[in-house]
Order: structure tokens, then C-alpha cells, then sequence
């Protein structure tokens, strides 16, 4: 291989282990543990009024059955409310135990640990639980109404009110000479990733020690999380994160209950202890995502160009706030698209209901606050008769405009500054990649033919790369290779291909010759986590700052190998030389694994390569000191990166559908994708991001909704009942590329992970309308929902 890395489509390096059966995911990992399992909540809201255990002591196998009584110290204190703010006046977690109530069916109340897991399910189920049933409050609607109160010291079930502005929106809508009023509404979906979550914890007692693996997005936040619940010193835990079977948010929140439980019961037996959630598990006691219901009063003039916009969000945060109001800050502040919006004002209520708690699934908020900003820019178009893409035309933000402020404040507490894009450029490569021009004619052909089709479009921008920061370290051994790492986690992202292309291109080393890792503490201990669409920003500039800082190292050592100025080496190959000069060159040239063992002054000689290291291997200049002030033995050092504030990467989708005329069944016949990530590390890898969003877009448009009934039941907590789209339902898809680098981090990128799923609803929602005639304003939509959409509008 060569040292072209950086930019090229090369295939992931992780995959030939993952399928050939070599992954070593958490279930993997401790088959001689001890098992646990728990007892959760049948009901959606009850006070506990007693936990009998009588039926459950004499099973063989137990080995400990744990309540809220049992937990001491900050173990039995509420889990973390992880991100807190200002405008979160009523939050509120659970603990790792339930203590006095519960408030969602699935919350666990008692842990039971047994010799294996068939025993700890059994025992569970002779542990009776006594409830004094509360009324459940389900849903948004019932939420606002505030008829019933979810938390009892939580006035109108409300908690977080916030409102931000940029100019005078009353004024603005007074004087448009055109104004629209549309009420919106997504429903809930979840992430449910193929692999749930799960913990494992090993305690040393000789050396007072833990050890964790765990299934999460965020190793060292759960290693500071249970050092701090389980009061021991940050030096003695350890966690990591072995393969993780997908992610996309559910496993970014920490600590579960279960991370918890598990390590605070290896404490106290003395023994490894493991748990794995099984998928109704997931789906009852992990958690959730989407449900907003929207309110959007748009002012515009005669050409459909925006004078002021006014948004009123109402997000349903579940039982609990242990991740903030992320998505709702995310939901209006990112509703703004590529647009310039005039006046604009957004306010959301964040509200508790008694069903799963809410936080970030990939996305997170982003869908919601596009489908209302691109539901809008149809219905103006729409209601002036003006094309679709002519009216988000006439309001992009140009180029020039660039860097763009729009007056708020971003999730990450820092102005919402958009750096870099060029949105009619985007939107120019979309339009002829999905034919937009051209599309009238087809549609004339399928009505000819008896068919219904339809052709929609959705813009986003994602703010990507938020901070604090990063870090990564990269070394170079004395065999050549080169091993870095860096503290976020990986999902199967391709973090260890792309941060490989990344450090193989500022050392000048075959991409074959990295290794990565991630998410282990004991390799790298300050990290954030993999969430919004932050990694390649983030740690691949931590790593490139690393690899660059090893590399001047490098020529320096090979200078005085070599009797040379650095400023005239390079590397190439994995070879130190001359400029210009071959690789082979005698005297002219010193591989990269020698520089690495003459960077190390050795007193011993453990093979034939390390003598050339040794106090006696070779001439030295007796008057320095083998080590210089300043300096350190080895070629290896760190590097951080820590953001101004976010990037923005934007995208736009187009999709043409046809509705079947008589059953209302929906196909998506073409699917095209135009996305600027800024610089590309790895092109395949991008569009294997984009492919995987847009199938979980699709699901969240035509199947993917969590069904309760009014007693707080999920009556579709399964994968019978709970639809998603097949390989038979993911359209073929096609994509285009723009690159406007941002000027924020030295590599230039913006982030990707997000792109495919945020306008899925918007995008199928806008071509579904223009195949029926009429606007669709609540998503996902199934074909019995657009059947009875139809018979509202057949005369009476």
C-alpha cells in the first residue's frame, strides 16, 4: 500500500475480524460470572408499597437479591442529570433502584444476581411487588393538559421552558403580506440497536480495583460517572468498551441503572458479575426519542422569501431528564436549515409523561426541526404556486455570507455560527441527480398508466464536532508499526479505517501498518464520548496534532542518524530519506523503525536492532545528556483538539414515491443524496453513513412509531410488532458530493453520522404531497394512515 491515505475510498480495516467471526462484544466477554437480572415495573405510574422475597430465598443457584434499601452511600442517591441548564427548572432522574415510585413501566425496582441467568429470571419471577396505582399520563397532549402530574412537585408536568430570539417576529409577521399557520406532529421511535446494552465488572479487592466493559458511546463519562456513584478513586476503575453493536444515541446516556448495579454487586461479592439486556428489556427500559407536536406561523412576501418565523415546540422528555433538553435546544435551533429566516423566534415546553425517557437517537432533534422548517418552505411554495426548490432558493444563505451568525445559542452553549457551505451549489447537484427538471414529464407517463408519483425535497444543516474536546496518542514501535488510540468509543462508524487513513498520512506510513483503539481507559483517559456527529472532527484532529508532533520528532532523530538537516527528510513508506532521493538509497535513508529505537537511549540490548540504541551502539556527543530537557524517551506523543465552537456540515435529499391509488401503499422508486462534509477522510465510508442514516430515515417516515395505550403500556415492545424497513424497503441510493472545508480545524472536516436520517420525514413527507394532492403534516405515515388521510377529503 502506499501513504496516499487521506481521501481515499479504501475499505474498512475492522472488517475482515468482525466477519469472520472474531468480534468481541460484551456477551463475549465473562462467561464464568455471575448473572443478573431485575425486576421492573409492569406499570407505567405506582408507589411502591412493598417488595415480598419469601418465594424467591430458597431457589438454588441465588446468590443475592438487592432492593433501594440495600444501596448505601451515593449508590442510593438520583442518577445524574448529565447536562444541566438554566432553563431546566424541574429536572428530574431515577435511581438505580426505584425508591418510593415508578414512573414507566419497565423501571427496575430489584436486582437479583444468581450462578447463571435462567436462575436469576426465575427467581425474579416468585418477587412479588405490591403497587398503590397513579394514573398514568400518556402523551403529549395529555402532558399539556396538566389535568394529572407525572412528578408531583412538577407544576403542569413541565420540565424546561426556553425561548430564544433574533429580532422583532410580532412586528414581522404584522407587516408580511402573506402568513401561514401549520401545526405539525413526529411521533416517538427509539434506536434499537442490534445489540442492546450490557455490563460486566471484575473487582479486585487485593489492589482495590474495578474493572468494567461495557456496552456504551462513552467510556471515560462511565468510568468518572461510577467512580464518583461507587465512591472510589478515578485511578482505580477501568473501563472499556469492546465492539459495540451499534449505538445511535440509547447508549450514550450514563450511567444506566444496570452500570450501576452490576459493578456495585462485584464489590460486594467478591465476585465478576455480568448482565445483557434482552430486547423487550430495550425497548421498555432504555430509551426513546422524536415525539414533538409543533406549532410554525411563518410571515413571507410575494416571492416566498422569509420575513418571520415563529416556532412553538412541545417535546415529550418521557419520565426523566438525565440527558438535559438536548434535543428540544437541538429541534429549534437547528429547524433553521440553510435558510435565512428573517425575524425569528422559537420557544419549547419540555414535558414529563409517564412512558420511556427521552434522549438523543441519532439525529437528535435535528428530523423533528427539519420536517417543520421543509413542511413550511412546501406550504409556501405551494400556496404562491412558485416551485419548491425556486422558494428554499431565494432564501439560502449565500457563500459570501459565510461565516453566517444567526443570534442564537447552540446546544454546545456557544453561538450558532455556520462556517463554511454552499447551499445552491447543493442544491444545483441534487436537482440534476434526481432528474428535477425532468420529472414532470415521467409523471405524465404514470398517470397515463393509471400510477400515482410524486417528487419531494428536504435541506438540513447538522451542526457536527461540538466540543470540549479530543485527544489521541500515536507511537511508533521499534517493528515499524505504528498503534494509536484515542478515548471516544466505536459503534461500527469506521473509526479505526478513517483515524488509521488519518495518522498514516501525516507520519507517511502504509495505512496497513495502524492500529487504532478505542474507548479503552487504560490507553487513553480524557475523552467526551461519539455522539453528534463529532468523531472524525474531533479525534481525527486530536490524532493528526499527535501524528504531526511524532513525525517532527522522527526527522529530527533521523537528522542526526543521517548527519542531515530534518528540514530536508520526508517520509515516505515507512522510510526516513532525503527529499527526492529513492528509498533504497545507501546512507541516504533510515527506516522509521530504527528512528523509533534510536529515539529510546537503552542501557541493554534486548535484540540485534536495539544495540544501534545502547550508551555504547554507536557515536555520541558525550556533552548532552542522553535524554534532552524537555524531551522523552520513545517516538510517540499526544495531541488535543478543543473546538472555538461547532462545524456545520449540510446536505440536501430528493425522493420520488408512488402511492398505490387503491391500497395507499407507499414505494420509494429513487432516493438521491448530496451531502458536504467538508474534506473527505474516506469517501466509502461517508456514503456507508449516509446509507446506513437513510434506512433508519425511511423507518422513521413510514414505520418505526412506539405505540402506548392510555395505561402507559407499549403495546409494540417486540420486533413482531414493532415495523421497520427491510433491505426489500431501503431504496437504491445515489450521492453526490460537495466539499467546502471548514475553516475551523486544520483537516478541514465536518461531520457525517447524522446526515442520512434528519430529513427522511421531511423529504418522503414532501414527495408523498405532491403525488396526493395534499399537504402531510403527521409522521411516520403508514398506508392505512394516508388511506384514511384520503377518505377526509373525498366529498361527503
Amino acid at each position: 500500500m502506499t501513504t496516499k491515505a487521506f481521501g481515499e475510498p479504501i475499505a474498512r480495516l475492522e472488517d475482515p475480524r468482525l466477519l469472520t467471526g472474531q468480534g468481541r462484544f460484551l456477551d463475549d466477554i465473562g462467561h464464568r460470572a455471575l448473572a443478573a437480572a431485575f425486576v421492573r415495573s409492569p406499570h407505567a405510574h405506582a408507589r411502591i408499597a412493598a417488595i415480598d422475597v419469601t418465594d424467591a430465598v430458597g431457589v438454588d443457584g441465588l446468590v443475592a437479591i438487592y432492593t433501594h434499601d440495600d444501596l448505601d452511600g451515593r449508590a442510593g442517591e438520583p442518577l445524574p442529570l448529565l447536562i444541566p441548564h438554566e432553563a431546566l427548572t424541574h429536572g428530574r432522574t431515577g435511581y438505580a433502584l426505584a425508591k418510593d415510585e415508578v414512573n414507566h413501566v419497565g423501571e427496575p425496582i430489584v436486582m437479583v444476581v444468581a450462578t447463571d441467568r435462567y436462575v436469576a429470571e426465575d427467581v425474579c419471577a416468585r418477587i412479588r411487588v405490591e403497587y398503590e396505582f397513579l394514573p398514568p399520563v400518556v402523551g403529549i397532549e395529555a402532558a399539556r393538559a396538566a389535568e394529572l402530574l407525572v412528578h408531583d412537585d412538577v407544576p403542569g408536568n413541565v420540565s424546561a421552558h426556553m425561548v430564544q430570539e433574533n429580532g422583532d417576529v410580532d412586528a414581522a409577521l404584522a407587516a408580511a403580506p402573506h402568513v401561514l399557520e401549520l401545526d405539525l406532529d413526529i411521533e416517538r421511535s427509539a434506536s434499537t440497536p442490534l445489540e442492546g446494552k450490557g455490563v460486566h465488572a471484575r473487582w479486585d479487592a487485593d489492589d482495590a480495583s474495578l474493572r468494567v466493559y461495557t456496552s456504551t458511546q462513552a467510556s471515560t463519562s462511565v468510568r468518572a460517572a461510577l467512580a464518583a456513584r461507587l465512591e472510589l478513586p478515578l485511578d482505580r476503575v477501568e473501563v472499556i468498551a469492546p465492539d459495540v453493536g451499534g449505538g445511535f444515541g440509547v447508549k450514550i446516556v450514563h450511567p444506566w441503572p444496570e452500570e450501576v448495579m452490576v459493578p456495585w454487586a462485584a464489590i460486594r461479592l467478591g465476585r465478576e458479575v455480568k448482565w445483557t439486556e434482552d430486547r423487550r428489556e430495550h425497548f421498555v427500559g432504555a430509551t426513546h426519542e422524536r415525539g414533538q407536536l409543533q406549532h410554525v406561523k411563518v410571515g413571507f412576501d410575494d416571492d416566498g422569501r422569509l420575513l418571520g418565523l415563529d416556532v412553538t415546540v412541545w417535546h415529550d422528555n418521557g419520565a426523566y431528564t438525565p440527558y438535559g433538553i438536548i434535543v428540544p435546544i437541538v429541534t429549534t435551533t437547528q429547524l433553521l436549515g440553510p435558510y435565512k429566516p428573517g425575524a425569528y423566534r422559537a420557544e419549547f415546553f419540555s414535558l414529563y409523561t409517564n412512558t420511556v425517557t427521552v434522549t438523543p437517537y441519532r439525529g437528535a432533534g435535528r428530523p423533528q426541526g427539519c420536517f417543520a422548517m421543509e413542511r413550511t418552505m412546501d406550504a409556501i411554495a405551494a400556496y404562491l404556486g412558485l416551485d419548491r426548490t425556486v422558494v428554499r432558493e431565494r432564501n439560502f444563505i449565500r457563500p459570501d455570507e459565510m461565516p453566517y451568525d444567526h443570534g442564537l445559542i447552540f446546544q454546545d452553549g456557544r453561538p450558532l455560527i455556520y462556517d463554511s457551505g454552499d447551499y445552491p451549489a447543493t442544491l444545483d447537484k441534487l436537482k440534476k441527480l434526481i432528474g428535477w427538471e425532468e420529472f414532470e414529464a415521467f409523471r405524465a407517463e404514470a398517470r397515463a398508466a393509471g400510477r400515482r408519483v410524486g417528487i419531494g425535497i428536504a435541506c438540513y444543516v447538522e451542526g457536527t464536532g461540538v466540543g470540549p474536546y479530543e485527544g489521541g496518542w500515536v507511537k511508533v514501535e521499534t517493528d515499524g508499526t505504528v498503534v494509536a488510540a484515542t478515548g471516544l468509543t466505536t459503534q461500527g462508524q469506521g473509526h479505526r479505517t478513517v483515524f488509521a487513513q488519518v495518522v498514516a498520512e501525516e507520519l507517511g506510513v502504509p495505512v496497513d501498518r495502524v492500529t487504532v483503539t478505542t474507548g479503552d481507559t487504560r490507553r487513553f483517559g480524557y475523552a467526551v464520548g461519539t455522539f453528534a456527529s463529532r468523531a472524525a472532527v474531533m479525534s481525527g484532529n486530536a490524532l493528526a496534532s499527535a501524528a504531526r508532533k511524532v513525525r517532527q520528532k522522527a526527522l529530527r532523530v533521523a537528522g542526526e542518524a543521517l548527519e542531515a538537516d530534518p528540514r530536508d527528510l520526508e517520509i515516505v513508506d515507512g522510510v526516513v530519506r532525503v527529499i527526492g532521493s529513492p528509498s533504497g538509497a545507501p546512507g541516504g535513508s533510515i527506516p522509521l523503525a530504527t528512528v523509533a529505537v534510536l529515539a529510546n537511549p537503552l542501557r541493554y540490548a534486548f535484540d540485534r536492532e536495539a544495540e544501534r540504541a545502547t550508551q555504547f551502539g554507536g557515536p555520541v556527543d558525550i556533552s548532552k545528556p542522553p535524554v534532552a530537557e524537555g524531551d522523552s524517551p520513545g517516538l510517540e506523543d499526544t495531541g488535543f483538539y478543543s473546538p472555538p465552537r461547532s462545524t456545520f456540515a449540510n446536505g440536501m435529499h430528493a425522493a420520488i414515491v408512488e402511492t398505490d391509488p387503491d391500497t395507499a401503499e407507499i414505494s420509494i422508486l429513487r432516493y438521491c443524496v448530496v451531502h458536504d462534509c467538508g474534506t473527505l477522510i474516506n469517501p466509502r465510508i461517508v456514503e456507508g453513513q449516509i446509507h446506513g442514516g437513510v434506512a433508519q430515515g425511511v423507518g422513521g417516515a413510514l414505520y418505526e412509531r412506539m405505540v402506548y395505550d392510555d395505561a402507559g403500556q407499549l403495546l409494540n415492545a417486540s420486533f413482531m410488532d414493532f415495523l421497520m424497513p427491510y433491505a426489500t424497503e431501503v431504496p437504491v441510493i445515489e450521492t453526490d458530493h460537495l466539499e467546502t472545508p471548514s475553516p475551523l480545524n486544520p483537516l478541514g472536516i465536518k461531520g457525517a453520522g447524522e446526515a442520512g436520517v434528519i430529513p427522511g420525514s421531511a423529504v418522503l413527507a414532501s414527495a408523498i404531497s405532491d403525488a396526493e394532492g395534499f399537504a402531510i403534516t403527521r409522521m411516520p405515515i403508514s398506508p392505512s394512515d394516508l388511506y384514511s388521510l384520503r377518505l377526509e377529503r373525498q366529498p361527503r
